[in-house]
């Protein structure tokens, strides 16, 4: 599978041809600027962790323009009808849908949610995702949590993606400890260096995950990696 990186943790991934969008924040992060154009990034799908303006920002500009499904909380849900958004397929922590091109399973995340306008987000959420083309996580913005454990029993992954910028999520070590449980060799980081709560130590990270034989790759915003 190929990655795309928008910066912060937006990022899709093309799985049977449909690009499956998640978290689209990219027009009120200064590191997209002049990488990456909202109006240029293509959506057939977008999952949404939580309702988080870092995490939800360009989401209704995108389904509107692209016309793309919205995976996302209960919660979340009914604030984006209130958008005039309507292609959205509601789900909660524990449940899975099978989408055709993928199958999801939404997993804890241990975090807050709430919307833009101050209302509530519902549950965090994490996501298993499944298709012929292989099998990963993304946790969304969360603490190192023991559910984590439970990963395997669901899915043989290939990659996760996890946040590492610490402060409002796990850091480094607790993103390390997390692909244990999980039983990756690979992670993709996210939720760093956008605001200066997040800023990490680029090299001091790589050699973390390096030293105890995992890799942690960090894709430039605006750029890709194959997983």
């Amino acid at each position: 599978m190929v990655l795309h990186y928008y910066g912060h943790s937006c990022f899709s991934v093309n799985i049977n041809g449909k690009h499956i969008l998640f978290d689209p924040f990219i027009s009120p992060n200064e590191l997209a600027v002049g990488k990456v154009a909202v109006s240029a990034v293509p959506a057939d799908y977008i999952l949404l962790s939580h309702g988080h303006a870092d995490h939800i920002a360009d989401c209704v500009a995108i389904a509107q323009r692209t016309g793309a499904k919205i995976i996302c909380a209960w919660e979340i849900y009914e604030w984006l009808g209130k958008q005039g958004i309507s292609n959205i397929h509601p789900m909660n922590t524990g449940g899975s849908w099978d989408f055709g091109d993928f199958r999801v399973k939404c997993v804890v995340a241990q975090h807050s949610s709430g919307l833009p306008d101050g209302s509530y987000g519902g549950n965090p959420m994490g996501f298993l995702l499944f298709s012929d083309a292989g099998n990963f996580y993304y946790s969304g913005d969360t603490a190192l949590t023991l559910d984590m454990q439970l990963i395997p029993r669901w899915a043989k992954l290939n990659f996760a993606v996890l946040p590492i910028g610490d402060n409002f999520t796990m850091d480094v070590h607790d993103a390390l400890a997390a692909a244990d449980m999980v039983q990756v060799q690979t992670v993709v980081g996210v939720h760093y260096d956008t605001f200066g709560f997040i800023k990490i130590d680029h090299a001091a990270a790589e050699k973390t995950f390096s030293a105890a034989g995992k890799k942690l790759v960090l894709v430039p915003v605006g750029g890709s990696t194959s997983v």
